[in-house]
């Protein structure tokens, strides 16, 4: 189950569990409709993608004084066009 989206879509939820379901703040099951869950795309999602794809602060350092600001950018650049905002 996609814990993310049924906390995005069904604000009630304040539990989850993968055999019992989703639960309510008072204990009451929530029916999930898990094709609407399935399709749900994570607006952040971009922001996961891009932190793991960076390269780590000595190499853009590096990447600074070896090549200047125009490599850095270039680098850079080319994480964020491969994992767009939205």
């Amino acid at each position: 189950m996609n814990h993310n989206a049924i906390y995005a879509i069904y604000p009630q939820v304040v539990t989850i569990d993968d055999t019992a379901g989703a639960m309510d703040k008072d204990g009451n099951k929530v029916e999930i409709d898990l094709t609407v869950v399935n399709a749900w795309v994570d607006p952040n999602a971009y922001k996961r993608q891009r932190a793991a794809e960076y390269p780590s602060i000595p190499d853009q350092l590096d990447l600074l004084y070896h090549g200047g600001m125009d490599a850095w950018k270039t680098a850079i650049q080319a994480v964020k066009d491969k994992y767009p905002k939205g």
